[in-house]
């Protein structure tokens, strides 16, 4: 019978480090993750915005608020993650930037493009 290794038990993901292309892959999931359950709360929105002219008000306000806008900064971080990770992951699929070299640099143009466009828009709040 052949020994076999053991795996791992316990996998301290704070402590492994990943490289910059694992990195961009879990955000890419993280950032659909986000998008999906903020999509609840934009349907809230627009429902609110159609129903009278007061409830425009109240989304107005609503978006006006702190808590909001750093929502929103996050909402578009994920989108922008979600965008550039994706257009990555196609190009992958097609076989353009398979090699490491390649992938490393199109992972770390689409990590910080994502992070780019959020603080652009935190930029603009100012």
């Amino acid at each position: 019978m052949i020994a076999r290794e053991k795996a791992p038990r316990f996998l301290n993901l704070l402590v492994i480090k990943l490289p910059v292309t694992g990195v961009a892959s879990i955000a890419h999931r993280v950032s659909g993750v986000l998008l999906f359950l903020a999509i609840p709360l934009f349907s809230w929105g627009f429902g609110l915005s159609l129903e009278s002219s007061a409830g425009f008000g109240k989304l107005l306000t609503a978006l006006d608020s702190l808590p909001f806008r750093l929502f929103l900064t996050f909402v578009i971080w994920s989108l922008s993650q979600h965008l550039f990770t994706g257009i990555r992951h196609l190009l992958l699929d097609i076989g353009a930037g398979v090699e490491r070299r390649p992938a490393r640099a199109s992972a770390w143009a689409a990590n910080l493009a994502a992070l780019g466009v959020s603080l652009l828009y935190l930029a603009s709040l100012l």
